[in-house]
């Protein structure tokens, strides 16, 4: 049997600018995990199997009188994109197509089944592209990984940033600038999968960060789970009405992004707390003007609790829901934060950032786009 798993992450910053081309955002990797395992099946019948997903739900909506149905919350769509676009590049190399069975489990999800929103979809998706490379012999390093499972992911979604794949990919503290998913979607279509992993994707880039010794990452779950992929759909409404409101989000954005990877370059903590509070004001109006609810109550009680004690808050990826991170100086007595949130019903989640061993890559080489800092 062979046996790959991927992180999950949370956004520490950027949120919504990422989805544009270019525009950077910061995440991290952390020490829950979707595993994925594969062996050969004894019969005709290759078999999905989770004990997790048993009982996972799609979601549907009307558009007039059609009922359409919203795959991109059931995991088990990014499953099998993961395999077909894995498959489909295996052929590439020649190999025999063969009968399976996969067996996935999500630490990323409560135990009795909530989102955490901690990148299910990514990390799954990610773990059964790694675990089917294996499987098929396939030579792949960190870059190739990450574009053959940012094509599953979005061939599922639709929209996002795929921010989520890379940090389950490359783990750690990551910057990431989204490429041109309207250019992928054009090259599908002429170009064969092969060729598309080796060219160099227009305004790709990701780098490796090195935290301050004395940050501390408190993360910190409001107990009600949101759709990223049905919230960026309503800031894509707001998008297209008021473009010039929009844009200047987007340029405050980029600059609060870029400020605070000088921050992480220069080992420096306060500059780092002090542009997580200037992207939460960000987001914070953004949810005004758009009439979303980035921001929930719990959320905001989340940061002003961790704002009394010296810590850095803002809400995590999307919002509406699931977590909230706090940047804070580990020589803080920062128990008291936990405390409070307890008395909040607010569940810290201990979790850790996870590193990934870039020896682990079949293929050591890193392309031209992929900067990292050492």
């Amino acid at each position: 049997m062979i046996t790959e798993k991927a992180p999950g992450k949370l956004y520490i910053a950027g949120e919504y600018a990422v989805v544009e081309n270019g525009y950077p955002a910061i995440l991290v990797a952390l020490d829950q995990f979707v595993t994925c395992s594969i062996e050969e099946s004894a019969d005709e019948v290759g078999r999905i199997i989770s004990r997790q997903y048993n009982n996972d739900q799609l979601s549907w909506r009307r558009m007039g009188d059609r009922m359409v149905v919203d795959k991109r919350d059931n995991p088990f769509s990014y499953i099998l994109s993961a395999i077909k676009v894995t498959e489909e590049y295996a052929k590439t190399f020649g190999r025999t197509m063969r009968i399976y069975n996969i067996h996935i489990d999500s630490q990323l999800d409560s135990a009795n089944g909530r989102k955490y929103g901690l990148g299910s979809s990514a990390a799954v998706t990610v773990a059964t592209v790694k675990a089917l490379c294996r499987f098929y012999n396939l030579p792949v390093d960190k870059d190739e990984l990450f574009k053959l499972a940012a094509i599953a992911h979005f061939e599922v979604q639709g929209n996002g940033s795929l921010g989520d794949v890379a940090a389950s990919v490359y783990g750690g503290w990551i910057s990431y600038h989204s490429f041109d998913r309207q250019w992928l979607a054009q090259q599908r279509q002429y170009l064969d999968l092969r060729s598309i992993i080796e060219l160099p994707w227009p305004d790709l880039n990701i780098e490796s960060l090195h935290a301050p010794q004395n940050l501390e990452l408190l993360i910190g779950w409001t107990g009600k789970p949101a759709s990223t992929s049905q919230l960026v759909d309503k800031i894509s409404l707001f998008k297209a009405r008021r473009q010039d409101e929009y844009r200047h989000f987007l340029d405050k954005s980029k600059d609060c992004i870029q400020r605070m990877v000088d921050g992480f370059h220069r080992q420096d903590l306060e500059t780092i707390k002090n542009e997580i509070r200037y992207n939460r004001d960000l987001l914070k109006q953004l949810g005004t003007n758009s009439g979303v609810n980035i921001e929930t109550s719990a959320l905001e009680k989340l940061c002003q609790i961790a704002e009394k004690f010296g810590g850095a808050a803002k809400t995590s990826g999307a919002g509406g829901g699931d977590c909230g991170i706090v940047a804070i100086d580990s020589n803080t007595n920062f128990g008291k934060v936990l405390k409070s949130w307890a008395k909040n019903h607010i569940e810290q989640l201990p979790l850790s950032v996870h590193f990934i061993d870039s020896a682990k890559s079949v293929k050591a080489s890193v392309k031209n786009h992929l900067t990292s800092t050492k």
